[in-house]
């Protein structure tokens, strides 16, 4: 199907949302809670657009909303560009330490305001951190309270047993908030230490025991032995060369 996104006619798949059809074709949207490995959540409303479809226009959260045949997109305008404004500034006031949001609330020209600010926040509650602990099978963190309370937490802030510290919370949080300490062969994180396991070949620290044996035990292996104690660099080398030798 044939639809206008600034101007510029693409060809949109069934199925897809405007964010992906956008992206696809490289066209940028902004995003905050946005994740390819996870989809829309339509929850931080930052990537907002204006549909015009028969003579009639609304604005809509680009991550969620399917596309249409013919409909006509505008990433900016005078009212796009507003929305943005306030969100990037309301979220600004509630993680005013993360240096991302101090980058987004300059960029958007965010005036002052007398909101109360939490000058040691980091966290805008995007839940990605949260989707990707549940897309490892894991779960070990989760929204906590409510209202202005709220926040991402293991349950009762202790050491979550569920949690193999692979880090994937913190690698798709776009604030840095969630704090990742490495020092020789530990890591700590969600008040809990791991010991981390070094790359057989080039000798790197690339993950825990914990996730190791959580890898094994869902790939129904019995030991995490050759490719598994490898990092994702050597893991490459490991299968090119077992390429070129089966091409010959």
């Amino acid at each position: 199907m044939k639809i206008l996104i600034d101007g510029i006619e693409i060809e949109a798949q069934p199925g897809e949302t405007i964010l992906e059809a956008a992206k696809r074709t490289g066209i940028h949207i902004p995003t905050l809670c946005y994740h390819e490995a996870f989809g829309g959540q339509g929850s931080c409303r930052f990537c907002m657009v204006e549909v015009t479809k028969n003579g009639s226009s609304r604005v809509v959260a680009s991550c969620t909303y399917p596309v249409n045949d013919g409909i006509e997109v505008k990433t900016s305008t005078p009212q796009i560009d507003k929305i943005r404004r306030n969100i990037a500034m309301l979220l600004y006031k509630r993680a005013p330490n993360s240096l991302f949001m101090q980058t987004l609330y300059k960029e958007h020209l965010c005036t002052e305001n007398n909101l109360t600010e939490d000058p040691h926040e980091k966290c805008i509650l995007c839940r990605l951190c949260v989707n990707a602990c549940a897309s490892m099978g894991v779960s070990a963190i989760s929204t906590v309270m409510r209202g202005t309370d709220k926040r991402v937490a293991t349950p009762y802030d202790d050491a979550a047993a569920v949690c193999i510290g692979c880090a994937a919370c913190a690698q798709v949080c776009p604030t840095g908030c969630i704090e990742v300490q490495e020092e020789g062969n530990t890591r700590r994180i969600w008040n809990r230490d791991f010991v981390m396991v070094a790359c057989e070949d080039c000798g790197k620290k690339f993950a825990t025991r914990e996730q190791l044996a959580y890898i094994v035990d869902k790939s129904k292996q019995d030991s995490p032995e050759g490719e598994l104690q490898l990092c994702e660099t050597c893991r490459r080398k490991v299968i090119a060369r077992k390429l070129e030798t089966f091409n010959g």
